[in-house]
């Protein structure tokens, strides 16, 4: 499952741009809501809650607002009542793209979604015209400097890992969904620095792009992962590191 690293890049590109623009706030306090009115308010029973109360913190969430997130879960506080749904579509080049929302209306979001498809050559299709292209998996990712190969990759397969790849400059460990608490957590016991980690959609091929349609979709992801009710969003574009940092926002 080598080459998740393409996608990798993409993320760390989001993350950064969510910052930047002060929405990573709100967005994480939405994934803290939804978390627990579906999986209950305790953090150690809740595995999702669990990812997004860590995610929090990594943010610097004042706790304040964690706790209230979760009471507007578990309905111990009144606030605006969020369903989830994914929308799926094709960008440039007939790459595939799946946008996870987390939204208060449903018809606005889905129209807004479908605006932005169209203004960067793309398309939104039907449900699972493309979701067959991935799997959904436990991405975990350490910079070589954290510890020496061996010893990192025993830790990880002994806990459940599916497969370990050595990159150029990091190890990325994948897992089934199920296990991936249970790989983390074995890795954070042996002191290991985790540089990312997350359940994620990994896809079957990539689509290399360039030029145009290197522009056209990174334009589109962007506008994507803008909009407010955007979780994620995950695709299969390969585009190169010099188009990344020519058309990149």
């Amino acid at each position: 499952m080598s080459g998740h690293n393409k996608w990798a890049s993409i993320k760390h590109k989001k993350a950064a741009t969510d910052a930047k623009r002060g929405k990573i706030f709100t967005k994480i306090i939405r994934e803290i809501v939804v978390a627990a009115k579906e999986g209950g308010g305790v953090i150690e029973n809740n595995a999702r809650l669990r990812k997004a109360v860590d995610d929090a913190r990594e943010a610097n969430m004042p706790q304040d607002n964690i706790k209230k997130a979760i009471q507007r879960g578990t309905g111990e506080l009144p606030g605006a009542v969020y369903e989830e749904n994914t929308y799926e579509g094709y960008g440039p080049a007939g790459v595939a793209l799946i946008v996870e929302t987390t939204t208060d209306n449903k018809n606005r979001t889905a129209s807004e979604i479908r605006k932005i498809f169209s203004k960067h050559s793309g398309s939104m299709g039907e449900s699972g015209c493309v979701g067959w292209m991935f799997s959904k998996k436990g991405f975990i990712s350490i910079d070589k400097s954290a510890g020496d190969e061996d010893t990192i990759m025993t830790v990880a397969l002994d806990a459940g890992a599916e497969d370990f790849v050595a990159e150029d400059d990091c190890y990325e460990i994948y897992t089934t969904t199920n296990d991936f608490n249970s790989v983390l957590d074995a890795i954070k016991a042996k002191n290991i620095p985790v540089a990312e980690s997350e359940i994620t959609m990994i896809p079957q091929t990539y689509v290399k792009l360039e030029g145009d349609n290197a522009e056209h979709m990174l334009k589109l992801l962007d506008e994507l992962e803008e909009h407010d009710d955007v979780k994620d969003v995950y695709s299969n574009f390969d585009i190169s590191k010099e188009d990344m940092e020519k058309y990149g926002a």
